[in-house]
């Protein structure tokens, strides 16, 4: 996957990210994963857009992956003990089935942490759906660190991820 384009995506890119995030969803429902199992938030996709913290990767022009990376600590996982600011955050990373086993959520994972780390923030950081062991070991697989998990029984994320950018 040497030919990886990540770029900020567009406004005018919102039916693409949202197509990724469906694709998604369904190969999740069909392992019987109840993640994502509703629609994507639209106004949150367009806001991310809009602000230029939604990336899109593409490989020959085509778009194979979403990820939104930016400043939000969810404040509800995020305490002051984290240091919040000394990260930055990765949300609604998705990967397209064709491109499956190919290495390109870790190559976006990577990407990110340069981010981060030319953005002077000592940590990469994610939240994932509390149940998802399969994800949950995806993301161990990738050099993250299960810091805990937060049970909060209004949400089913917690699972709190993060690994260094050095």
């Amino acid at each position: 996957m040497k030919d990886l384009l990540v770029r900020a995506g567009r406004p005018d890119e919102l039916d693409a990210v949202e197509a990724l995030l469906r694709e998604a969803s369904a190969w999740l429902a069909s392992r019987n994963i109840d993640q994502w199992q509703y629609p994507p938030h639209r106004d949150r996709i367009t806001d991310a857009l809009e602000r230029g913290v939604c990336f899109l990767a593409f490989k020959g022009g085509k778009p194979i992956a979403t990820i939104q990376l930016d400043n939000f600590a969810d404040p509800e996982f995020w305490t002051s003990e984290d240091q919040p600011d000394s990260a930055l955050y990765v949300h609604r990373m998705a990967v397209t089935r064709a491109t499956s086993g190919a290495g390109v959520g870790g190559l976006l994972l990577d990407w990110a942490s340069e981010r981060a780390a030319a953005q002077g923030k000592r940590w990469l950081r994610l939240d994932a759906w509390k149940d998802n062991q399969g994800l949950h070991q995806f993301y161990k697989n990738a050099g993250f660190t299960l810091l805990r998990i937060v049970d909060l029984p209004h949400r089913r994320s917690g699972a709190l991820f993060q690994r260094s950018t050095g």
